[in-house]
């Protein structure tokens, strides 16, 4: 059979070198700091930020509030706000979902937009 085949010998496998310990603790470190730059610290600015947001708010405010409905305090205590969405329609509000303030008389220059007429002639 050796013919055909050439006959392989087998040789000793090199020895495979671990790495330190001190490279692992390095990895790690290195793993750690950009898991911190990158996640940890945005998020944690972010939130601040939104708690900085949800204690300014005051009576008169303009704010948008999550699911994009924009409105006017209308008053404030420690959880929920009473926004007015429209001259005949107010909602009470958690504090928590006001997304964002906006300058004073956004929703008046708004509300003086076109509008669209739906309804089949």
């Amino acid at each position: 059979m050796s013919f055909f085949i050439a006959e392989a010998y087998a040789s000793a496998a090199p020895a495979a070198q671990e790495p330190s310990a001190i490279a692992n603790i390095v990895m790690l470190v290195v793993f750690m700091l950009v898991f911190y730059f990158l996640l940890w610290r945005p998020q944690a600015k972010r939130q601040k930020e939104h708690q900085t947001l949800m204690t300014g708010l005051q009576k008169g405010d303009e704010v948008v509030f999550a699911g994009g409905l924009l409105g006017k305090i209308k008053s404030v205590d420690e959880d929920y706000a009473v926004v007015e969405i429209n001259d005949n329609l107010t909602v009470k509000i958690q504090k928590a979902s006001v997304l964002a303030t906006l300058p004073t008389g956004t929703l008046k220059g708004i509300g003086t937009g076109s509008s669209t007429n739906l309804s089949k002639d």
